[in-house]
């Protein structure tokens, strides 16, 4: 099986170390790349071409959204180009919109936990976008005033061409579709917390657990844990 390459570009020496060696934990993911500065993480990029690019929002000679908005425009083909995860301690709704505007594929706090990271890391590796639970919120606002834009957040894709299976498309959510139990499994992802944790608050077993958020998915037709979050959100299943 072929390895997850990723790039690190993070001006804070201690930060980056911490992210490569919890990465490097992982035998599928391969660490190609380091910069500490923009105009060194975009030659890096352009020459390496890693599978993903996590990119620190706050460098000292341009900021990620910069950076990744000139990454985008350096490769012709958009299939080719890293997909970019921005990590950053910005939650403002101005940063966030900025960095997807600029073609960012997900977007992390710098306080993830490592099990949400490698989340992230696998979600944006498979072409959808990983949205911070934290931040949900401010992208489902920004999806309901803007329909073409709801189709990119609920799809997991910087493309807001209308096509089947959009947003527009999509059934409305009955909440009697999901059990109480399963409504609280959701409430608790959308929390942001992992299979580990959600076991733990609701006295049941991990196994179990795997099971309500694989129901959940399907009824609510959506590919990850993130979508399923954006969806309760939307439609008011969860607060």
């Amino acid at each position: 099986m072929s390895k997850i390459r990723i790039a690190l570009i993070e001006d804070h020496d201690l930060t980056r170390v911490g992210i490569r060696t919890a990465l490097l934990q992982k035998d599928e993911i391969e660490v190609v790349g380091e910069a500490a500065n923009a105009a060194e993480g975009l030659e890096m990029l352009i020459t390496l071409q890693p599978d993903i690019a996590i990119v620190d929002i706050g460098l000292p000679d341009k900021d990620g959204i910069e950076l990744t908005r000139e990454l985008k425009s350096t490769t012709s083909d958009n299939e080719l180009a890293p997909k970019v995860l921005i990590l950053t301690l910005q939650d403002n709704k101005e940063s966030v919109l900025a960095a997807f505007a600029a073609g960012a594929d997900s977007y992390c706090m710098k306080d993830i936990k490592f099990d949400n990271l490698l989340e992230a890391v696998r979600v944006t590796y498979n072409g959808n976008a990983w949205i911070d639970p934290a931040i949900a919120r401010i992208v489902l606002q920004q999806a309901q005033q803007n329909p073409l834009r709801q189709d990119a957040v609920l799809l997991g894709t910087n493309n807001s061409t209308s096509h089947p299976g959009s947003a527009e498309n999509l059934p409305s959510i009955d909440p009697y579709t999901l059990t109480e139990r399963e409504l609280e499994v959701l409430q608790l992802i959308v929390e942001g917390c992992s299979n580990a944790v959600i076991a733990e608050r609701l006295y049941i077993t991990v196994g179990t657990v795997k099971t309500h958020v694989r129901n959940i998915l399907n009824k609510l037709s959506a590919d990850d844990r993130t979508q399923a979050a954006v969806r309760a959100l939307r439609s008011g299943l969860v607060g």
